[in-house]
């Protein structure tokens, strides 16, 4: 097996490659991508030279969404990565039926009128419209 995986420097093409060679898929079937990817950004990082601390850092920054970050801003690369970072966390928080702390429907009490906060959007009267 070659290095080609450690000069990529997109380590996802690496783990998707990986993840699909036929000589490694049965092994690697219930490894995510997002694993491998991890697993390539640490080699990637040792092979450059960072420590273990600014490797785990870097990782951080890359798999963490900002939320004061515009997404509108970002090309369709970083946004895909961003949206997939976004369902990954969302899978995971998900309640599922077999949850053991799953409730089917959930009653919440909100606060009266005289409680609610005024919005600037909402003190136009309905006649207006």
């Amino acid at each position: 097996m070659s290095f080609i995986f450690f000069s990529l420097p997109d380590c996802t093409r690496a783990a998707e490659q990986l993840k699909n060679n036929p000589r490694h898929k049965s092994y690697l079937e219930q490894v995510s991508l997002r694993q491998l990817e991890k697993l390539f950004s640490f080699l990637r990082g040792y092979l450059s030279g960072q420590s273990l601390a600014e490797t785990m850092e870097q990782i951080q920054r890359e798999t963490t969404i900002d939320p004061e970050e515009d997404l509108n801003k970002l090309d369709d690369k970083e946004l895909a990565k961003r949206k997939s970072i976004m369902d990954e966390l969302f899978e995971k928080n998900q309640k599922k039926k077999d949850d053991p702390n799953f409730v089917y429907d959930i009653e919440v009490e909100f606060p009266q009128d005289d409680q609610l906060q005024s919005c600037g959007w909402d003190t136009e009267s309905a006649d207006e419209f």
